[in-house]
């Protein structure tokens, strides 16, 4: 793949080195949600149909990125409303326990410490090792010794979202598939630019807000849900998640069938006029490129970042086991991070710092002139 920098609109004075705290606007998605504002100018371009055939659209699409059917996905405003539906529906027996990892998204920690709470359940975090090098694979096995018959629900990220990490989230699903254990995926960090199969990875809901690596707009997101949830309870009941809710002469019969099994999960006015010809236009540039073809791009393109670390003697876990789209750097105690922010800012570079780690995100708009820029500023500080 080369640059696809012209199918955005980026400052050419800045380097955006930080698509994991928020994806720039497509060209398109940006159209989309022009002409979107611009229908509700005149209502009646807005014909019932509307209200559910774009969102049909939209699962559709996200389920040939996860190996999924579009029946078993729903439309929800963000992680941790999915989150709360999938957790709610996770039976659990006295004594049993559940699992997460350190340092997890605040989301995901804290809808699951809400779980073990109301159901007198312990709460597991499971600690990476103390060391830099072997450290993937060794939290991974860390993670897979830990679930048993008394691991009620495991929740985690796809990949760690401050060090990029890339758990096997293959040989966790198997262990998680073995014991009975619901095995909850938050995929924010990334899906879009990583492959994932949830019938693989034998994930039980996959959950992702779209305003990262999905390239959509903020406050929406989509989940999957497996048929373990088909007879669960929403968080909310609309009418429009009813079965014949399509016929607007039938609302007041107010019937008590969902459309779908899968449909009891969407948020209420799912159908965003707004959000989702956004949230479609960015899936079908992503599904055209191929995730797997943009994590190739921006590992190809860190290759001078990973030789100059290699330079300075600067340990990092195997190239393979770290994601190229979220690729997180320990700090040197010795750097004042307080300097480097400010020479950062002073060159343009816009990254996360998360604790003591560089948070370095690219994605297809960047070249290697921005991790030139990268580079130099490191090089002052290292």
């Amino acid at each position: 793949m080369e640059n696809q920098k012209h199918f955005f609109n980026l400052p050419e004075n800045i380097h955006y080195l930080n698509g994991a705290y928020m994806s720039p606007n497509l060209l398109t998605v940006e159209q989309a949600g022009i002409q979107g504002v611009k229908r509700k100018t005149n209502p009646t371009s807005i014909k019932e149909q509307d209200f559910f055939q774009p969102a049909e659209e939209v699962k559709s699409l996200f389920g040939k990125l996860i190996n999924a059917s579009s029946k078993q996905i729903a439309l929800i405003p963000s992680a941790s409303y999915g989150l709360m539906n999938a957790i709610r529906n996770v039976p659990v027996n006295k004594g049993q326990h559940a699992i997460t990892v350190n340092e997890e998204f605040p989301s995901d920690h804290l809808t699951l410490r809400k779980f073990c709470e109301e159901h007198e359940a312990e709460l597991r975090v499971i600690k990476p090792p103390r060391l830099i090098l072997g450290r993937t694979q060794a939290w991974s096995e860390k993670i897979i010794e830990s679930i048993n018959a008394d691991t009620a629900v495991v929740v985690m990220s796809s990949i760690h979202w401050m060090e990029g990490l890339k758990f096997d989230l293959k040989a966790i699903g198997e262990k998680c598939r073995a014991t009975n254990t619901y095995f909850i995926v938050d995929g924010t960090q990334s899906v879009g630019a990583l492959p994932m199969d949830v019938e693989a990875f034998k994930i039980d809901a996959l959950i992702c807000a779209s305003y990262k690596w999905l390239l959509g707009p903020y406050s929406s997101g989509l989940a999957y849900y497996s048929e373990k949830f088909n007879n669960g309870e929403p968080i909310e009941f609309s009418w429009m998640t009813r079965k014949d809710s399509h016929d607007f002469s039938k609302l007041t019969t107010y019937p008590e069938k969902f459309a779908s099994d899968e449909m009891r999960f969407n948020v209420g006015e799912f159908s965003n006029f707004i959000a989702l010809p956004m949230l479609k236009a960015a899936l079908e540039q992503i599904i055209s490129w191929k995730p797997e073809n943009i994590q190739t791009y921006c590992f190809e393109l860190l290759k001078p970042l990973r030789d100059f670390l290699q330079e300075k003697e600067i340990e990092k876990d195997d190239d393979k086991l770290v994601s190229a789209h979220l690729y997180g750097l320990f700090v040197p105690a010795s750097v004042d991070l307080n300097k480097l922010k400010e020479d950062f800012h002073a060159q343009n570079i816009h990254l996360s710092i998360r604790k003591n780690s560089l948070r370095i995100s690219p994605h297809v708009y960047n070249d290697t002139k921005d991790v030139a820029a990268l580079i130099e500023v490191l090089d002052k500080h290292l």
